[in-house]
């Protein structure tokens, strides 16, 4: 706390013209109900009478948070989960005071909910490594099947020309090309954040991915550093000092299911063009903000890629009721080319992993209360760490907070100044990947705001920035360490 932006002030859950107001009254109810309605679903299939018990004690305790939100209750301590970041977050709502769920800092209040959340679980005998939100990922991941296929070709396609490029001469300007294309991609497959839109339907997500929405997205990035990041990498891959030394770049993860999808098609891109030899990614160690990547989201996702016709010819049992009320037919079935496809990237993706050029690092700071303007105070390690990379990709809405704080800048303030010590002179080389879901936003042209203002559902002249909360607009942002 005593590490973040100090001019400027934080978002707030009491401010009726933010989004934090809209989240904490009607988002996070929804969420927590979600998540009660899983556990419920699970305690139900349990046949373990100890099991059972426990489960029905933690949907208790998920009904009570609930009831602490809508009734504006105060925050209370964590409870001791034997967690090394119990004793930070107590601290931090200790000196906030007595701070309650409608009138607190966004980012902290929000990060303590499902900090809270995962106590219940973490704190029981049977459920400690149970993820609340895993149905909603993987039934996502299922209605995301025309953009995963779509994607699946395109990427096979794309590495065997690049395996067979090696034996003819290269086009500079296709090739920067076609990593903007890439990087989009990776961009765009944030707009599924199930924390954001709670009640997806099979017809959303379509609109949201493939190569049409990308395209029709492509004048909605406000700011665009990819040829600036482009040429850092390729500055590193053909510096003959770095040869044999390696070149590694970070990705801190954000969403599972497609997104995660679209981030391995990055990682292997980068990869099979030689514009990384090693690529981390960073996921998170509790389940987060609904959707987010924890370790066995990557197993589940390879598990999928491994069996296509099992995972998207066989209905599930939710699927299969449906069908019998509508008489719906079940799930189409898959050509021979489509799981070639999607087994070759299976391939792909198992033997960089097995061979160590795609690594998985969890760490708990990535959940921590508040903006990343601590780390080099607080994670000195893995700040250091980071920066024997080639570049830090930051994934996501709420990484984007947290580098920037989350704090009511100018949205025409450079991001290499609202990224505080991350920025120039850090050692870091930042690049963030971020559509627009909360109302800070930095690095845009003087006129930019006022005139996404005005647009339709914009927010006008009422002091919201409503244009930002929707996902439907986006920056790329990079700062260079040196």
């Amino acid at each position: 706390m005593e590490l973040d932006p100090k001019l400027t002030p934080p978002y707030s859950t009491s401010d009726p013209t933010s989004f934090a107001y809209q989240t904490a009254r009607e988002r996070w109810p929804i969420i927590i109900t979600q998540a009660i309605d899983d556990a419920y679903r699970s305690v139900g299939a349990c046949d373990d009478a100890d099991k059972r018990e426990e489960g029905k004690k933690i949907v208790h305790e998920l009904g009570e948070l609930k009831y602490e939100v809508q009734h504006d209750r105060a925050l209370t301590p964590i409870r001791d989960d034997g967690q090394p970041d119990v004793a930070g977050y107590n601290k931090e709502l200790e000196q906030l005071g007595n701070i309650t769920w409608l009138k607190a800092p966004w980012l902290f209040t929000e990060c303590y909910l499902f900090r809270r959340m995962s106590t219940s679980f973490t704190l029981s005998t049977h459920w400690k490594n149970y993820d609340v939100f895993a149905r909603q990922k993987i039934k996502t991941f299922r209605s995301s099947r025309p953009a995963v296929l779509e994607l699946a070709a395109r990427y096979k396609d794309l590495v065997t020309q690049l395996r067979s490029s090696h034996q003819t001469p290269h086009d500079p300007e296709a090739d920067k090309l076609l990593f903007s294309e890439i990087c989009e991609v990776c961009l765009w497959g944030n707009a599924t954040d199930l924390s954001l839109l709670t009640s997806l339907t099979y017809e959303d997500i379509q609109k949201l991915q493939g190569s049409e929405a990308r395209r029709a997205a492509e004048q909605n990035i406000l700011v665009n550093d990819l040829p600036a990041v482009y040429a850092h990498l390729l500055a590193a891959k053909t510096d003959p000092t770095k040869r044999d030394s390696g070149r590694r770049v970070d990705i801190v993860l954000d969403n599972a299911g497609f997104e995660l999808y679209v981030d391995l098609i990055l990682a292997g891109y980068l990869l099979s063009a030689g514009l990384a030899t090693t690529v981390v990614l960073h996921p998170k160690s509790i389940p987060w903000f609904v959707s987010d990547v924890l370790p066995g989201d990557f197993a589940s996702l390879l598990n999928a890629l491994a069996d296509p016709r099992g995972f998207y010819e066989v209905a599930t049992d939710e699927e299969r009721l449906l069908q019998q009320q509508d008489k719906e037919e079940g799930p189409a079935r898959l050509s021979d080319t489509e799981v070639g496809e999607l087994e070759f990237l299976f391939a792909e993706w198992s033997r960089f992993h097995a061979e160590g050029q795609l690594v998985l690092r969890p760490n708990r700071v990535w959940t921590g209360a508040g903006s990343f303007w601590r780390l080099p105070g607080e994670a000195g390690g893995l700040v250091e760490d980071l920066k024997e990379g080639e570049l830090v990709v930051f994934k996501g809405d709420l990484n984007y907070r947290k580098l920037v704080g989350d704090v009511a800048w100018d949205p025409t303030t450079p991001f290499t100044e609202a990224i505080g010590p991350l920025g120039p002179g850090s050692g870091l080389n930042v690049l963030a990947l971020r559509t627009c879901k909360a109302d800070v936003v930095v690095g845009l042209e003087a006129g930019v705001d006022e005139k996404l203002k005005q647009m339709e559902g914009g927010g006008g002249d009422s002091g919201a920035r409503k244009w930002a909360w929707n996902g439907k607009w986006a920056v790329v942002s990079f700062s260079k360490g040196t």
